[in-house]
Order: structure tokens, then C-alpha cells, then sequence
């Protein structure tokens, strides 16, 4: 048997090739490999000796030569192939190890990778006949099987080969991106291919299985982007069912809900209370156990079934209210205590509690549907309130200021058409996902009730008729944000004025879907 080493990644190298030796395998390799193996004693050839051709151009040119390629690639079965290796005394390779350089450490010109992926692809197409390992990770499946049986099985070698198209696929990926982004020439890419290039390249790698899809019928699972740490997989989960997709969907908005309410109140304790992907409840509090009462309070019949996330360290006390209160099927916090984990486990057993690093920003959105996809940058809250535009008679107080602060931010993670009511830094009533801007007001002020005399609301995009804002107004709503632009502004602004209610334009739309 005959094995190819060419690796960046020396992690293992030695005891690996040494493993091989043993077991009687004819080590070529090449470059910095070479020298590691002539470091540690390990007999080998060097490709040069093999090609009769030293490197050259700094490196750029190794092992692309017939005599290496054409041993990967001779179909053994073909006795036409056979007899091109005779004829040319070319050696039949039967394994390749092999990784690439690692240009997404310092991208550039250098380090992409020629020689590393021509082999890899090569050997993955053969993949009949030869194997080929490019992740360290591999190395004791591959000597478990050649110590056991002298050869690789047929299933492991298309295991390698699937894994090394995987490899260099995400490898194409990240130079893509980085054409993409200048890195070239230097110059800038225009404002839309800066967000959404000619082509996408998106590497993902399978992390976990969830319980199941959106429905228990459906097969789920979570990926990350290949390269990239998000937080969760900083996750530990601590107790509780195994977590489903809408777990970590629901998960996912209600984490970073209570990081950008914390933030937009400067710090202060925040809690969401999700369901569906909406807020049922959310508040910021002088402490997180006051933020949850009001974010419960705030529809608790909504609460049962949903989301908890606590911006902080959930401590003995706050586990005792939260047990207290609906089944949640997720509670997620900065950190839990033991005797937290131990109660909420004793009176939620199927209870998912996890403890979670803050969530990393979101840079793209990708949704498809059949072949087609949609993408587009981020949503974010991109005018701040210092530059919102008074457009009423009243102006906003610091508090009214304050609370639309927190209602407009919960409108903007809420399912469009949305209206949402807040009062003394919780959110008290919530219409979501509605048809009609009407709808979604008498909703949230019916969830309200009589905490909406005297709040702020805020509506996702503009009011199109005064009736919407007219619902609001009914129910005591003493201030509202809105983006603005519709044709019939000045009649929803007479409306405000009429009502004798504090009314504020953003410029900037929220719509969710």
C-alpha cells in the first residue's frame, strides 16, 4: 500500500505516519510534511524523488505531475489505465492524506490552496480505489480499518470522499467570499454586491439532529456556517426533553430580544417571555425577578408553552416564581445556579434549561423556498430614538420616551402587521402577524386592557388610515411611534392632535415575516 502525506495541519502527523510505517505502508510526501517525518525518524520518499522535478515557485508547484496525479487517478479496474501506469513507471497511490492551507487565518493570494485540493478532489473521485483523509479527526478510523482488515472498507472511502468534496467545497466558499469583499485588488464592492453578491457561497456543517422539524413528521437539525462559533455553540443545557426546531427558533429571538432590550435601556434587567417566535410579555425591571413578574403578568395565558429568557444569572428565588407559573418549554439565562437547576428539575422535568453566551450579531438573512432563495442584511433598529421626529403638538416625556424605546423594539421582532403597548418598561399588549393594522391594535389593547390607558404604542410600519391609531386612542394610549410615509400622514397626524396624544416618526420601517 502506498500513502501520499501533504498536510498544513500537523496535529498527529507524527504518531499517524508513524502507524502507517508499521503497518508496512510506502510513505511519500512533500514540503514541510517531509521535514516532519525526516525530524522524527519516519522513512519516506519525497515527491520530488518521485516526479524527478524539485519545487518550484516558492512552493506554488509540488505535486502537480503526472507521476503524482496519474497514480491518484488510474482507475484500476481499466486495464487501459493499468498499462498507462507501466508504460509511464508511474506508482499506483492508494491513499492520500491531505489539508489545505488555511487561508481563512489570513486570507491572501498565498494561501490558496492549488496543489492541496487538485489531490483531494482527485483522490475523492477515485474514491473506488483510493482513500483520502483530510481532517486529523479521521486518522484512527482510517488505522482501526487498515490495522483490522488491511484495506479501507468501500463504505469508509466514500465517507472520505464525501467529506473531502465537503472540504474544498467550503474551502471555495471562503475565497469566494473574500473576492467578494475586495480582497483581491483591494476595492471596495459596490453598496447591493457588498450584501448580496453576484453568487452565494454559504459552507454549512451539520451540528445537531434536533427532536424533530416544526412538526414531529419532520426531520430537523441545526447547522453552523463553516468557520464561524455561534453562541450556541457556547449552549449547555443543563436538563429537560431534547430540544425540537421551534425550541431553538423560539429560542433564538427570545435570547436576543432580552440582550437588545438590556441594551437599549442601558444595562437594566430584561426578561422576554416568547411564543411563536412573539413576545407574549417582555420587560426591563430593577431586578430580573421584577422584569419577569411584569413580562408574565403581562399575558400569562399566552406565557404556557413559551419561551423564558433572563438576561442575567437566574438565582434560587427567581427558579421558585418561575416554577410557579406556566409550563415553559424553554428557559434559557446568562447562567443558572445549582439550586435553581435542582428546582426548576424537581417541578419542570421536561422543562429545556439552558445557560447561553450573548448571541453574536446577525449579518445575513437567508430563506428558501424550493430552488428559490431570498437574502438580505440584517433588520436593524437603525435610526435611534434621539433622531425620531416629533410630528404632534404634545412632545413625549422622559418615561413616554422610554417606553415607546421598548415597544418599538419589541414591534420590530414582532410578526408583521404588529402593534405593541407598553408601559413602565414592559410590554403589555401585543397584536402580532395580523392581515389588517386595525386588528393587530384592537388586539394588543385588548391584551392591555386597562394598562393601556396612559402607554406607548408603536406600529411596525405606517398607519394607512387614522383608524388604527383611532383604536389606540380609544383605549387611552397617551403616546405612539410609528415610521411614517403614508399618503394620508397629515390625517393620522390631525388624529394624534385631535386626541391630544404625543405621536413620533421614525423614518424606518419594521416589517417581520
Amino acid at each position: 500500500m502506498r500513502a501520499l502525506v501533504s498536510v498544513w495541519d500537523k496535529t498527529g502527523l507524527v504518531e499517524f505516519a508513524r502507524s502507517l510505517e508499521k503497518l508496512g505502508v510506502d510513505l511519500i510526501a512533500s514540503g514541510g510534511t517531509a521535514t516532519a517525518l525526516t525530524e522524527a525518524g519516519i522513512t519516506h520518499r519525497d515527491v520530488a524523488d518521485i516526479t524527478g522535478s524539485p519545487e518550484m515557485l516558492g512552493g506554488r508547484v509540488k505535486t502537480l505531475h503526472p507521476k503524482i496525479h496519474g497514480g491518484i487517478l488510474a482507475d484500476r479496474s481499466q486495464p487501459e489505465h493499468l498499462d498507462d501506469l507501466a508504460m509511464n513507471s508511474i506508482e499506483a497511490i492508494d491513499l492520500v492524506v491531505c489539508n489545505l492551507y488555511p487561508f481563512t487565518s489570513n486570507p491572501s493570494v498565498e494561501l490558496i490552496d492549488i496543489g492541496g485540493p487538485t489531490m483531494v478532489r482527485a483522490a475523492a473521485k477515485n474514491h473506488q480505489h483510493v482513500g483520502v483523509v483530510t481532517n486529523p479527526a479521521q486518522y484512527d478510523l482510517v488505522l482501526e480499518e487498515l490495522t483490522n482488515h488491511g484495506a479501507l472498507t468501500n463504505a469508509t472511502r466514500h465517507l472520505l470522499a464525501r467529506e473531502a468534496f465537503a472540504h474544498t467545497a467550503t474551502y471555495d466558499a471562503a475565497i469566494v467570499a473574500w473576492f467578494d469583499g475586495g480582497g483581491v485588488i483591494g476595492d471596495a464592492p459596490s453598496e447591493i454586491d457588498a450584501v448580496v453578491p453576484p453568487t452565494l457561497h454559504v459552507a454549512y456543517e451539520r451540528v445537531d439532529v434536533v427532536r424533530y422539524g416544526e412538526n414531529p413528521h419532520q426531520i430537523g437539525a441545526r447547522y453552523r456556517q463553516s468557520g464561524t462559533s455561534p453562541w450556541w455553540d457556547g449552549v449547555t443545557k443543563h436538563a429537560g426533553s431534547a430540544l425540537s426546531y421551534l425550541n431553538l427558533f423560539d429560542a433564538d429571538a427570545a435570547w436576543r430580544l432580552v440582550h437588545e432590550l438590556s441594551a437599549d435601556a442601558h444595562g437594566a434587567p430584561a426578561v422576554a417571555i416568547i411564543k411563536h417566535a412573539n413576545a407574549s410579555g417582555a420587560a426591563v425591571g430593577t431586578s430580573l425577578h421584577d422584569a419577569f413578574t411584569k413580562a408574565l403578568a403581562a399575558d400569562p395565558q399566552s406565557a404556557f408553552g413559551g419561551i423564558v429568557a433572563v438576561g442575567g444569572e437566574l438565582d434560587l428565588d427567581l427558579a421558585n416564581v418561575i416554577a410557579a407559573g406556566p409550563q415553559a418549554d424553554v428557559i434559557i439565562a446568562a447562567s443558572m445556579t445549582e439550586e435553581a437547576i435542582a428546582t426548576l428539575v424537581k417541578r419542570r422535568k421536561a422543562t429545556r434549561l439552558l445557560s447561553a453566551p450573548a448571541p453574536e450579531a446577525l449579518v445575513l438573512s437567508i430563506r428558501t423556498f424550493g430552488s428559490t432563495a431570498l437574502v438580505q442584511n440584517a433588520d436593524e433598529l437603525v435610526v435611534p430614538p434621539s433622531e425620531w421626529r416629533c410630528v404632534t403638538d404634545k412632545q413625549p416625556t422622559p418615561q413616554q420616551l422610554a417606553d415607546l424605546v421598548v415597544a418599538w423594539r419589541v414591534c420590530a421582532r414582532t410578526t408583521s402587521n404588529a402593534i405593541v403597548i407598553a408601559k413602565d418598561g414592559v410590554a403589555v399588549g401585543v397584536g402580532a402577524g395580523q392581515q389588517s393594522r386595525v386588528v393587530a391594535a384592537n388586539i394588543a389593547t385588548t391584551k392591555a386592557g386597562d394598562l393601556a390607558i396612559g402607554a406607548a404604542a408603536s406600529s411596525d410600519a405606517f398607519f394607512p388610515f387614522a383608524d388604527g391609531l383611532e383604536s389606540l386612542t380609544s383605549a387611552g394610549v397617551a403616546c405612539v411611534v410609528q415610521p411614517g410615509g403614508s399618503v394620508r400622514d397629515q390625517e393620522v397626524i390631525d388624529a394624534a392632535n385631535a386626541a391630544g396624544i404625543v405621536m413620533l416618526m421614525t423614518g424606518e420601517r419594521h416589517f417581520r415575516h
